[in-house]
């Protein structure tokens, strides 16, 4: 017994300590119990390695390389030199190595893994602002009425949330550390947060395509302040004191992991096609943007040759001509599902030859071989007037009365706000 209190568990749940224990206190505790009771002294061993400097070297005083954690934390005396990260930065770069082997630790590290919860902060920041009018009693919209993208999404959230879980499980912290930053960046950031921003914060506050929206945005920050509170507690405590609808605890640490039902995987390779053409696109935006034929992705209308059938067929069926930005909008088209708000540009034309491509786009062209996508794709400066409000380049801005320089979906999310303000006398 311990203090008067109760006696530890026999066998122990679990031995940790360094790897050089294999041959010390992990053999002889081992031998001990067998000759003793018959049966190993502990269930799990988990074994680590050292701990060295950011070159490779062990941490020794004669070297002056020792790197005090506190250091890491607090800062030192020259912040510009010797920045304090927190400990939220340190527990992170403790969850990101493998600790299987020797791990290296240092400036420039802390610097790397700091950007990293940065990426994180932001992402959670930017759902959090976007929920702020959202109450998911009342405004949650079913899965059955969800986009194709949305239900992409929300199959992609459940994947990262089964890997976090199995990496928990294995104590294998780096796996899971790596699936919150890899799902952060990759797939929200560059993806889906990307091209949410026209429907959060274009369309009318209760448009069902914007509270769809909001519905996975809660489900994703559920799984990302469970995922990340053993990791950075402060800052998951601090997003979930945050929370702008009510919840039933009071910390992240009572609420526990997700209970939510896991949602399948949707349309996953035909998703992963469209976003590589989605970088692509972006590309070949690059050349324009450097000669200043483009601003904007939206200053912008793409031509895509697809020489494969299946990937044009999934393009063709993400293409709405001429309903994209009219009200009310047709049935068959939600409002969402569209290249135009998929890459962000104006105009999105499949042609059927390169020569099309080539023909219109002049010198703005991202050769196949140089394709991810497998596609040719071109940019040309997009036809039409630009909607003051959204951005996009159509020939229906100003088709709406009293308001001339917006598109006619604009229009109609501004009068569903009330109207433009009175104008002073």
């Amino acid at each position: 017994k311990w203090g008067g209190g109760e006696a530890l568990s026999y066998p122990a749940d679990m031995y940790l300590e360094g790897s050089d224990q294999h041959r010390g206190w992990f053999q002889s505790s081992l031998l001990t119990s067998v000759a003793a009771n018959g049966i190993a002294p502990y269930k799990t061993v988990l074994t680590h390695g050292f701990v060295l400097d950011e070159k490779g070297f062990k941490m020794s005083k004669s070297l002056g390389n020792v790197i005090d954690p506190r250091l890491v934390i607090e800062g030192g005396k020259d912040q510009k030199k010797e920045p304090a990260f927190g400990a939220d930065v340190l527990r992170l770069w403790v969850a990101s190595v493998d600790y299987t082997g020797d791990v290296r630790i240092g400036g420039n590290i802390m610097s790397q893994v700091s950007d990293a919860a940065r990426k994180i902060r932001n992402t959670l920041r930017y759902i959090l602002g976007n929920l702020n009018d959202f109450d998911p009693a009342t405004h949650s919209v079913k899965y059955e009425d969800m986009t194709r993208v949305d239900k992409w999404m929300l199959g992609r959230l459940s994947e990262v949330r089964g890997e976090i879980a199995d990496a928990f499980d294995k104590h294998e912290f780096f796996r899971a550390s790596q699936a919150i930053t890899n799902f952060c960046i990759t797939d929200l950031s560059n993806f889906y947060l990307d091209i949410a921003k026209d429907r959060l914060y274009i369309s009318a506050n209760e448009d069902a395509r914007r509270r769809a929206c909001q519905t996975v945005l809660k489900e994703v920050l559920d799984v990302l302040l469970a995922a990340i509170a053993p990791i950075l507690p402060h800052m998951a405590e601090d997003a979930w004191q945050n929370l702008p609808y009510k919840v039933e605890h009071k910390s992240v640490f009572q609420a526990g992991w997700p209970t939510s039902e896991a949602h399948p995987s949707y349309q996953s390779e035909a998703w992963a096609f469209v976003r590589s053409v989605r970088d692509d696109i972006n590309a070949c935006m690059e050349k324009a943007r450097v000669d200043k034929v483009v601003g904007a992705n939206l200053d912008a209308e793409v031509f895509i040759h697809v020489p494969d059938a299946g990937n044009k067929a999934i393009l063709q069926a993400l293409l709405h001509d001429g309903s994209m930005l009219v009200n009310p909008r047709p049935d068959s088209f939600n409002g969402v599902d569209d290249l135009r708000f998929l890459f962000l540009v104006s105009g999105v034309t499949l042609v059927d030859s390169p020569d099309e491509v080539n023909k219109v786009c002049d010198k703005y062209i991202l050769p196949m071989g140089d394709a991810d996508s497998g596609s040719l794709v071109g940019v040309k400066k997009a036809q039409g007037s630009k909607c003051e409000r959204c951005w996009f380049f159509s020939d229906s801005v100003g088709t709406n009365e009293g308001l001339d320089h917006v598109c006619p979906r604009c229009a109609h999310a501004v009068n569903a706000k009330g109207g433009l303000p009175a104008t002073p006398a």
